[in-house]
């Protein structure tokens, strides 16, 4: 502000000495003395006020919003292509603002960079894999997500996914093993109960797997829970349309009003509307707490700004009462927010 004020003063000291000069002199450059003042003055406020004012000249994002800071970091990465770390954190930066292909590209370019020994790029891009398609679970992702343990075994994240997927192969021992660690890394509070839960029914179905009573009840069960499934076909309210909604994680969960607890299924995809998702046992979150024919079932369909599973104020949601069994495919508009 000081160096504003001193070159402002000298400028007016410039465009005295056009006028006062002339006019001393008695000569008849006057009008001339008084255009070149102006010049001067018009000239110099123009360019002092581009150099010093805070009002942003560029088209782009605002440097000091988030999008200004992602844009401004992908700008360095293009001067610095060798930095891992700046290409983490760009995955990271695009994830958290649901540009789903520009993270899975800047997680991929620092996978390359670490020569595929970086756990956080590979849980990055199976992450963002598993979200696009989640069959991909068992297929790259899956495979992504053992690298990183190979890497560090102790990384929620891949702990979590890896458990799952060993759940949908019926590896339990291992979805069992990978759960209970996950509770000795401190899980928040709000997550906690739900690992537990995991971990206590998949006691119980290893406890029981060998009897024969047991296998024969759970065979009946498996016939019932194979020809359950949930269709639905989701969109968006025209009111909450926007293009920053496209590619953001949709989560479609199953729920049993009459027993709370965890949901009985849960899918997470791309948002990319209008879509169809089917949510069979393959989907379950508990081996023994699952989808059968007989069942009115909830079915919530909810935008994660967040990529998290849990509601958060601000994410658009939906839902839809369901007969198993004997509803075909129902709709479910999203058309409401999370308060």
């Amino acid at each position: 502000m000081l160096l504003f004020v001193i070159l402002a003063a000298t400028l007016i000291l410039i465009a005295i000495s056009f006028v006062a000069i002339p006019l001393l002199r008695g000569g008849t450059s006057a009008p001339w003395a008084a255009l070149g003042c102006i010049a001067v003055l018009m000239l110099g406020s123009v360019g002092l006020y581009a150099t010093w004012s805070n009002w942003s000249w560029s088209s782009g994002p605002a440097a000091d919003t988030p999008a200004g800071m992602v844009s401004r970091l992908a700008r360095r990465l293009e001067r610095e292509p060798d930095d891992l770390n700046g290409w983490l954190m760009l995955g990271r930066s695009y994830a958290a603002m649901s540009q789903a292909s520009l993270a899975l590209r800047a997680y991929e370019r620092a996978d390359r960079l670490a020569g595929g020994r970086n756990a956080e790029a590979l849980i990055g891009i199976a992450e963002l894999l598993a979200v696009q398609d989640d069959n991909a679970l068992t297929g790259r992702a899956g495979d992504l997500f053992e690298r990183a343990l190979a890497i560090d075994p102790t990384a929620g994240k891949a702990l979590f996914f890896a458990a799952v997927a060993a759940m949908r192969r019926g590896e339990l021992p291992v979805a069992r093993e990978r759960f209970a660690k996950l509770l000795t890394l401190n899980p928040p509070d709000e997550v906690r109960p739900l690992i537990e839960q995991q971990v206590t029914a998949l006691d119980r179905a290893i406890a029981g797997a060998g009897a024969d009573s047991a296998g024969a009840r759970q065979a009946a069960a498996a016939g019932r829970v194979a020809a359950a499934a949930v269709r639905v076909k989701v969109s968006l309210a025209p009111k909450l349309a926007g293009s920053a909604l496209e590619g953001a994680p949709l989560f479609v969960f199953v729920r049993d009003p009459a027993s709370p607890g965890p949901p009985l299924a849960v899918k997470r995809i791309a948002a990319k509307f209008p879509l169809e998702v089917e949510l069979t046992a393959a989907d379950a979150m508990l081996p023994n707490r699952a989808i059968t024919a007989g069942q009115r079932v909830l079915v919530v369909a909810r935008i994660s700004h967040s990529g998290q599973p849990e509601a958060a104020s601000g994410d658009p949601f939906g839902e839809v009462s369901y007969d198993v069994g004997r509803d075909a495919a129902r709709e479910i508009l999203i058309d409401r927010v999370t308060p």
